[in-house]
């Protein structure tokens, strides 16, 4: 495992929300964002709205660019992105061992992701991992990469993208 279990929970949300807006788009009603919380495994408040879906997708821009950024450039990301008061407490629950939760868990779920993702990066920058962070190499697609593999081999962002590749490369060396 390269960073704990919490951050990766966290990167791999934060992924999630950043290629919701690669065409064709998935973040686009309230049943994708419920999709989106129960799948990305968050708990406490949820509005469940439009204001809430607004935020969501409003958030995702900035999600990106600190994904994509260099070190540097994320560490003044992490330190001006809206964290709501947070107040790190360890927790368990579901089937999650102790891990860490920055913001009361009845703040708006965008504060919350903000903060957890802004969490994440902090492990991400303190041990050196940027790369393990970059974009799609499907020259068709900006979705971001999150690499967790010991070998660090991961290219695309999705099956999809990964089976497109294959499918162009076969069809290239059936030519």
């Amino acid at each position: 495992m390269t960073f704990a279990r919490d951050t990766e929970l966290s990167l791999l949300a934060a992924v999630s929300l950043v290629n919701s807006a690669e065409p064709p788009g998935t973040l686009t009603s309230r049943a994708a964002l419920e999709e989106f919380w129960t799948r990305s495994g968050y708990i406490g408040r949820h509005d469940r709205d439009e204001d809430e879906l607004a935020d969501g997708r409003a958030l995702r821009p900035r999600l990106r660019e600190l994904l994509t950024a260099e070190r540097d450039s994320a560490v003044v990301i992490v330190n001006d992105l809206e964290r709501a008061d947070a107040t790190p407490k360890l927790v368990r629950h579901d089937d999650l061992d102790w891990h860490l939760h920055v913001v009361d868990p009845e703040r708006p779920l965008t504060e919350r992701i903000a903060a957890e993702s802004a969490m994440a990066m902090i492990d991400v920058i303190r041990t050196d991992e940027m790369s393990r962070l970059g974009v799609c190499s499907q020259d068709d697609c900006q979705g971001i990469v999150l690499d967790l593999s010991r070998n660090r081999s991961k290219i695309f962002c999705g099956t999809s993208c990964s089976n497109r590749a294959a499918v162009a490369a076969y069809r290239a060396r059936k030519r």
